[in-house]
């Protein structure tokens, strides 16, 4: 689980890592013989048991430093990857995070221009809220609207949701199901499980060769057996 791609010095949240360290990082996954894919490309390859070896990356959020620094390293080590967008904020910025710093939101033409280079444009939510505190209305349009208007903008399906602040409970997982998503990444679900309630590992600045190999070792460790997935 990434988020913005660019300069750190101003990180709060600890969600942005530099071109170089995510460059790096990759470097890693490849001589260690795994590759990084989109979900959508995973799930895919788990179902057909043909899932080894291969690294589902997500990128939250949809910032614009996405197009000049992650996508370069992404073809450089021959990768791909889903991107989580918000289609109620499209060119706007990170007002959610009241420490900041602001940063763009990528625009229509940046997401067609990702989808285009063979990354998964998931949805976010339509301008990130918490889903498990959503009144019905705001929950609907959440998860259906910004399906709905994701695949206006790219002209493609849109299968895979990501919950905002990664905070998921039973309603809100019943109702990115009926919206008609084939998936969605959570992060810690607790005893949820299956294929909307997906967990993801956090990576950052500071993981180094050494971090990263301990959280692939642990992640199977830590999290039990996705039901539902092969």
């Amino acid at each position: 689980m990434y988020h913005s791609v660019g300069d750190c010095s101003d990180d709060p949240y600890r969600v942005t890592v530099t071109p170089g360290r995510l460059d790096r990082q990759l470097r890693w996954l490849r001589g260690h013989g795994l590759r990084g894919v989109s979900v959508a490309e995973l799930l895919a390859a788990r179902a057909r048991g043909e899932g080894r070896g291969l690294v589902g990356l997500t990128f939250d959020d949809g910032y614009a430093d996405f197009l000049d620094n992650a996508l370069p390293a992404l073809a450089r080590w021959e990768c791909t990857a889903t991107l989580f967008v918000l289609p109620g904020r499209l060119g706007g910025d990170n007002a959610w995070d009241p420490l900041g710093p602001r940063k763009p939101l990528l625009t229509a033409h940046g997401i067609r221009h990702a989808a285009r280079a063979g990354v998964e444009i998931g949805s976010h939510g339509l301008t990130h809220v918490d889903l498990t505190r959503a009144d019905d209305t705001a929950l609907r349009a959440e998860t259906a609207e910004s399906r709905t208007r994701l695949e206006e903008v790219t002209g493609i399906p849109v299968t895979g949701f990501c919950y905002p602040y990664g905070t998921v409970d039973q309603r809100a997982v019943d109702a990115v199901r009926e919206a008609g998503y084939g998936y969605a990444c959570a992060i810690d679900p607790g005893a949820l499980s299956g294929p909307y309630t997906l967990p993801r590992v956090h990576i950052g600045q500071h993981d180094t060769a050494v971090r990263l190999f301990l959280k692939h070792r642990l992640h199977r460790l830590r999290r039990r057996p996705v039901e539902g997935l092969r």
